[in-house]
């Protein structure tokens, strides 16, 4: 028998088998890929194991193999739905017992899962870091309930860094959830008790203002309203009863109430247009004095807070420098990504392939009259009488779309990665232009470190508690969408100057960007994001809690997502964006920007909503 040439293809074929018999999906199709692991409505995607299959890619994939085969045969989606709560944190710690749930009910009757899984879950804690956390704010609260969850209900030691996350949280969530957590060995088989007992314990840790409206209690008051209705239709039944008898014995007085219920309807509707002309004529003095409440900073989180606006700016690329100034930083960009260049415009240039193949290749065939159809002048050979077949040529529907860049033009990303970054919007650009894409590219960062002119007017106020965002604004517009390219090519050199990168306040620029496009005309909206870290502003930050400008982030996401006008997806630099955003890659080196944006737009150009989901790792496909 001969040898395949990958020693690994065996494995992946017999981990594909076993995976499938687990979920207990015969038709589950599960591919191994770079791409982060994911699963969709009919697919699994899987870590990919490499000819040397080392004993951590192995573990790794049968990891996540477990977990996804025991998350699609444990878990039931119309009771998950039913009681999802609405609100952001309230939806991850509810996501997260979840998963734990589905593993440790599939660990019962197949106990070595749990080692495998132990392995993923070691894999996700060194890769973000959990290791290192020293208070509960550099851990996430959901991932300490999910781990927490699994580790009473198997009594297993969780691996370093994911220990150690629990731990920062146990004390806290024990206090608080104590009771509801007695309760977990019992409804662990259950999905429906479960997920009550997950709203609850989410109560017990203070989000139930985001639970949204108790499914139970909407069945009961359901019940009652029925009960009432039917009461009421057959008292109202026997009225009518009861006045058609009296009517029937005496219609002459039946008459005679009929005309003065008649009357006296007639005089009450008199009344009623006379106190509305009243009221209607009230003098303007009567009128309520009081102002309208002023507009909230933001449509995502009306109790976000902004101590001043006065100094924020949207301002265009070239009003920031002098068109000398651009040119030269220009200049010095493409010099400094001369040996990138190529890579980049490859990579563009196949994704204007894919994009003018989706647009304008598609045939009609057996037609009358057309291109004569070369294919079938077979059967015309063989058999004389038969005619010929021609096809025609139609133009596919492509809806009008646009696309927005929104990079992070904070002082982390000074280097090579904002350079690489303008390098590969410049390239996008142009290539999205050629298929007539219209391309907008936008900037974020705030005018000043440490606050600004809005701290300083902060200072002189005595210091007001919780100010809120504490920062000046900067937005930028490097290219708009309807700007040619070529008019806006040494915009981009900006990001070279020097002084230019400094705080992001990320919430604020994603809702600006979300704003800007929900007024354009065109068809279909893709925004994507890029950034290399969490919101971070010192100013804001000192004087507020530690995870505001994280959570008003978490909150324009949601709304943006929700609304679904725009498509959003987002790329993290060396920064898990993945607890973020729905849609969203994380790469680990700057130089795999151009590809993963490549690849993301590929994906969601593509005319297959299952390609679209491999591509973007979406969890259902719509």
């Amino acid at each position: 028998m001969q040898k395949p040439d990958n020693p690994a293809e065996p494995f992946k074929k017999a981990l594909a088998e076993a995976t499938k018999v687990m979920a207990d999906d015969p038709d589950l199709t599960v591919s191994f890929s770079v791409d982060p692991p994911g699963m969709t409505a009919d697919s699994l995607r899987l870590p990919q194991v490499s000819r040397r299959m080392t004993r951590e890619e192995v573990l790794l994939a049968r990891g996540n193999a477990d977990a996804f085969a025991l998350r699609r045969k444990h878990h039931d989606a119309a009771v998950y739905g039913r009681y999802a709560p609405t609100g952001p944190m309230a939806r991850e710690l509810y996501e997260a017992m979840e998963n734990a749930r589905c593993e440790v009910v599939g660990a019962r009757d197949m106990p070595g899962t749990l080692g495998n899984i132990d392995a993923k879950i070691a894999n996700e804690a060194d890769r973000k870091g959990y290791a290192q956390a020293r208070s509960t704010q550099e851990a996430p609260l959901a991932t300490a309930a999910g781990y927490l969850i699994r580790h009473l209900a198997t009594g297993r030691t969780l691996p370093g860094g994911a220990a150690n996350v629990m731990d920062l949280w146990r004390p806290f969530i024990e206090e608080q959830a104590g009771a509801s957590l007695e309760r977990l060995d019992a409804a662990l088989a259950d999905p429906a008790a479960f997920a009550r007992l997950s709203r609850q314990i989410i109560r017990d840790l203070g989000y139930g203002d985001q639970l949204g409206d108790d499914p139970d209690g909407e069945d009961e008051e359901e019940g009652d309203d029925r009960s009432r209705t039917e009461e009421d239709q057959d008292s109202a039944g026997e009225q009518a009863q009861d006045d058609s008898e009296e009517q029937e014995a005496a219609p002459e007085q039946g008459q005679e109430d009929q005309d003065d219920t008649a009357q006296a309807r007639v005089s009450r509707d008199e009344s009623a247009d006379v106190e509305f002309d009243e009221e209607a004529e009230m003098p303007e003095a009567d009128a309520p004095l009081e102002p309208p409440p002023p507009a909230p900073h933001s449509e995502a989180d009306p109790a976000y807070a902004v101590y001043a606006t006065d100094f924020d700016e949207e301002i265009r690329a070239e009003e920031l420098a002098e068109p000398a100034e651009l040119e030269r930083l220009r200049a010095y960009l493409d010099q400094q990504l001369e040996p990138l260049k190529g890579a980049v415009s490859r990579l563009a240039n196949k994704l204007q392939r894919r994009l003018q193949a989706q647009q304008n290749r598609s045939w009609e065939f057996d037609r009358d009259e057309g291109i004569l159809d070369a294919g079938r002048l077979a059967r015309v050979v063989a058999n004389p009488t038969t005619p010929l077949s021609f096809k025609v040529e139609k133009d596919t529907e492509f809806r009008d779309t646009v696309v927005t860049l929104l990079l992070d033009n904070s002082g982390s990303m000074r280097g090579r990665p904002i350079s690489i970054a303008a390098i590969c919007a410049d390239v996008l650009a142009r290539t999205l232009e050629r298929c007539q894409v219209k391309v907008e590219i936008l900037g974020f960062t705030t005018r000043a470190w440490k606050g600004g002119q809005s701290r300083e007017r902060w200072l002189a106020a005595g210091r007001p508690q919780q100010p809120g965002r504490l920062n000046d604004l900067r937005h930028i517009v490097y290219k708009s969408a309807d700007a040619p390219w070529r008019r806006v090519r040494a915009n981009l050199g900006l990001m070279m100057k020097e002084g230019l990168l400094k705080e992001n306040i990320d919430g604020e620029a994603l809702e600006w960007a979300h704003r800007r496009m929900v007024h354009r005309p065109e068809q279909r909206k893709i925004l994507m994001v890029i950034s290399d870290g969490a919101p971070v502003d010192d100013s804001t930050l000192s004087v507020n809690p530690a995870n505001y400008l994280e959570k008003h982030l978490r909150d324009v996401i949601a709304m943006v997502e929700r609304r679904r006008a725009v498509e959003l997806i987002a790329i993290g630099i060396g920064h898990d964006v993945t607890r973020y955003y729905q849609r969203a890659v994380t790469i680990t080196d700057v130089e795999q920007l151009a590809g993963a944006m490549t690849e993301q737009l590929a994906g969601l150009f593509d005319a297959d909503p299952r390609m679209r989901a491999r591509v973007l790792g979406i969890r259902r496909v719509a």
